[in-house]
């Protein structure tokens, strides 16, 4: 997170961490982060949980990985959270498995630009890229909204069910 941290600074996306180790523990981290990730600074801040009640809460619990006591041990989760404080989305990963950061920055991309635009980003969709006007726009909004214009496809029922347009 801390290598990408300016890739969210530009998206107006302020990071924090959670961690269920104790405040000691953040802090050797933090070395070890910064010494194996030339030119990396842990710089936003790490809410210790040890007794692991808001991971918990979060379900950011991995059930197959145990510690010695027999706890779950964490996964690795990354929820991201709106202007309006409501969970956007949230990536569960195993504790065994490192996140795609690049998929990270798509997702909050295609995030920012739906709730802009009142559009959808198709699969795989990259910034650039043509996006959906929702059904929920008429056409005469659409025209408005979008004043480059925009494609429909021709769909066997004669119906303008997708609309393509850039933002």
């Amino acid at each position: 997170m801390a290598a990408y941290a300016e890739e969210f600074i530009k998206r107006g996306v302020k990071l924090l961490g959670l961690s269920c180790d104790d405040l000691k523990s953040h802090a050797e981290w933090i070395k070890d982060i910064e010494a194996h990730t030339p030119g990396c600074e842990v710089k936003y801040p790490i809410v210790a949980d040890p007794n692991r009640g808001i991971i918990k809460q979060l379900n950011m619990v991995d059930p197959d990985e145990k510690d010695s006591s027999g706890n779950s041990l964490p996964s690795r989760a990354l929820h991201i959270v709106g202007p309006d404080k409501k969970v956007k989305l949230s990536f569960l990963y195993p504790a065994t498995t490192g996140r795609n950061m690049e998929e990270v920055v798509r997702v909050l991309e295609s995030l920012q630009v739906a709730a802009k635009h009142k559009v959808s980003t198709p699969v795989n969709w990259k910034p650039g890229e043509l996006v959906v006007i929702t059904p929920g726009v008429s056409n005469e909004e659409a025209k408005k909204m979008f004043p480059q214009g925009f494609q429909t496809t021709d769909l066997p029922s004669k119906k303008e069910y997708l609309r393509f347009t850039k933002v």
